[in-house]
């Protein structure tokens, strides 16, 4: 009966139909991956063309404003499809502010931080990053990097500086304030010479998307963030006298969102890299610094929100993930490579160039963790600290000499 059936103009017809449907899938296949590759080519392109300047920003002596003075630096400058790098770096305990940004905005972030800080100095200056020589496993500095994500949903808040009380409002004496940077700024300011740390705050606006059980696709932050809120309550609805159970630290934890939901959004993705001279400094000292810098972001831990923890580290914690050794050297060039790209939201943009290979977009060396800061948080994280930090090698210019120079854009 089956040989039959095979035999038959039946089997012929079924055979052929079999054949039309895998052809036709097998066209639609290949018509999404050539759109695919082709998007993402157009993309990468258009990343690769664009011009940067790096900017350093000596800070005023006298800084009596709170970091809301940052936050309409960043509301007022961000611009759609770009983004900025925002830099803290200690060299030899020399702390610095830099402000990566592509050329096309560089007047623009100038004229927002004077604005803000008319005391400041903003120079153009050559990227400290190339300095550095590529990272080899027999180089002569000693490197390691990681990268830093939000621990918990992108909709919970850090602790920002409005969460250290009152010691961060204007007009407060500069002795008494609490500024929740400076144990970062004191901590940096305390490397020794052949030593340095480089943080890394890349930002663009917000674009992430989060998929809705609800409505089964994927929405925008501010919705997302409702539908977070809602889920925080389903286990807490009200009895049958109208009285909620849910606890006082939910309620808390609810008020925080709702503040935050409210505010201006930005796409983030923090890297650290500690690198250390092999002629200058032994590799007990780097092994001390690089463990105390995994914890500069410890101070903004909230127990009802969120806090920072490390992802993409260039180490392995169990042996036998890199038996022999060689996955680590090529995470720490990556890493060093990844920095000093500025490269986050664009994931493949440097290796694709580096090491050409079309399926760059489906297998990616590294997978960085884009989050989302409000502009209050991306404030609290990076601001200029007032007189509260008095880090000896923290460079600032007289006050009352410095002005923004006249010629700035209108």
């Amino acid at each position: 009966m089956i040989r039959d059936f095979l035999s038959s103009a039946t089997f012929d017809v079924v055979l052929d139909l079999i054949l039309i449907i895998i052809g036709v899938l097998l066209v639609i296949l290949f018509a999404h991956l050539a759109f695919f590759l082709w998007d993402h080519y157009k993309n990468e392109k258009k990343a690769v063309g664009i011009p940067w300047t790096l900017l350093e920003i000596v800070v005023p002596r006298e800084i009596v404003k709170t970091p809301a003075a940052m936050e309409l630096v960043y509301s007022n400058t961000i611009a759609p499809k770009l983004w900025f790098s925002l830099e803290l770096v200690s060299i030899g305990g020399k702390i610095h502010f830099y402000i990566r940004t592509p050329t096309s905005i560089k007047d623009l972030i100038e004229t927002q931080i004077y604005a803000q800080y008319p005391q400041a100095k903003v120079f153009e200056v050559e990227d400290y990053a190339f300095k550095i020589p590529e990272y080899t496993k027999d180089g002569n500095w000693y490197t390691w990097g990681c990268e830093f994500k939000k621990k918990k949903e992108d909709f919970l808040p850090i602790k920002t500086y409005k969460g250290f009380g009152e010691d961060m409002r204007t007009g407060i004496k500069e002795e008494f304030k609490v500024d929740p940077i400076t144990p970062t700024i004191e901590f940096m300011g305390s490397l020794t010479e052949g030593q340095q740390m480089w943080v890394q705050i890349l930002v663009r606006i917000n674009s992430k998307k989060y998929y809705s059980e609800k409505k089964k696709k994927k929405i925008e932050f501010y919705d997302a963030g409702q539908e977070f809120l809602t889920k925080m309550f389903e286990p807490y609805q009200a009895d049958t006298e109208g009285k909620t159970k849910a606890p006082k630290n939910l309620e808390l934890s609810a008020k925080a969102v709702s503040e935050q939901l409210g505010q201006l959004h930005f796409d983030c993705g923090i890297r650290l890299v500690t690198l250390s001279d092999k002629s200058l400094v032994s590799e007990d000292s780097f092994n001390s610094l690089r463990r105390s810098s995994r914890l500069i972001f410890r101070q903004y831990s909230s127990f009802l929100g969120n806090q920072f923890e490390r992802v993409n580290s260039t180490e392995f914690e169990n042996a036998w993930a890199d038996p022999n050794g060689t996955a680590v050297h090529k995470a720490k060039a990556r890493m060093l490579d990844f920095y000093r790209m500025r490269t986050f939201f664009h994931p493949s943009l440097l290796y694709d160039l580096k090491y050409p290979s079309v399926l760059a977009p489906f297998f990616p060396a590294h997978k960085p963790e884009i989050f989302v800061l409000s502009n209050e948080e991306l404030a609290t994280i990076y601001h200029f600290p007032g007189m509260v930090s008095e880090t000896p090698s923290f460079k600032r210019v007289d006050s009352k000499i410095a002005k923004p120079p006249s010629n700035l854009p209108i």
